[in-house]
């Protein structure tokens, strides 16, 4: 039994750039879908953040910030110095959705649905498990991304991003 919970950190290592490969596509995807959706049909996205009852003041700000966020982590996540940063973006970003989902679940009596597509046609409990499995994917790229051994090198990364940005 010991060696078979050894074996799964040695998989990780062993297969990190693949893994991280594999998470940062399947985070390009999901966002680059959701922005696409959301902006596909724009207006009914922003009346639906209007009826939240946590973002009617700023469902207008809300309705081009998110889709913006998600196209601009997505291109990030496809530029090698940028993709650490990228991976703690879509961590908070992700964590943000799932935190979101819950106190609506919790406290709200009314559910506004703002997403699109596929995603629209979850229901809010497997919404907000579908959320916690990209956090724990997204913590994974971070773990992967910035573990000893690795090529890339997160406080670097993170200097480049400040730098390019001044």
């Amino acid at each position: 039994m010991k060696n078979a919970v050894l074996m799964i950190p040695r998989f990780f290592v062993k297969h990190r750039n693949v893994i991280v490969e594999i998470i940062c596509y399947l985070f390009i995807l999901l966002f680059v879908y959701a922005a696409a959706t959301k902006l596909a049909d724009f207006q009914n996205f922003r009346i639906q953040l209007a009826k939240s009852p946590m973002l009617t003041e700023i469902a207008g700000f809300t309705s081009v910030i998110v889709p913006s966020l998600e196209l601009i982590i997505a291109l990030f996540l496809t530029i090698p110095r940028f993709r650490i940063v990228a991976m703690y973006a879509s961590f908070c970003l992700m964590v943000m959705f799932t935190a979101y989902i819950y106190i609506i679940i919790t406290y709200s009596p009314h559910i506004p649905c703002s997403c699109g597509g596929i995603l629209e046609n979850m229901g809010w409990s497997e919404h907000f498990y579908f959320n916690i499995a990209f956090v724990l994917l997204a913590l994974l790229g971070i773990l992967l991304l910035s573990g000893k051994g690795s090529s890339y090198n997160t406080e670097k990364a993170i200097h480049k991003f400040s730098l390019s940005h001044k």
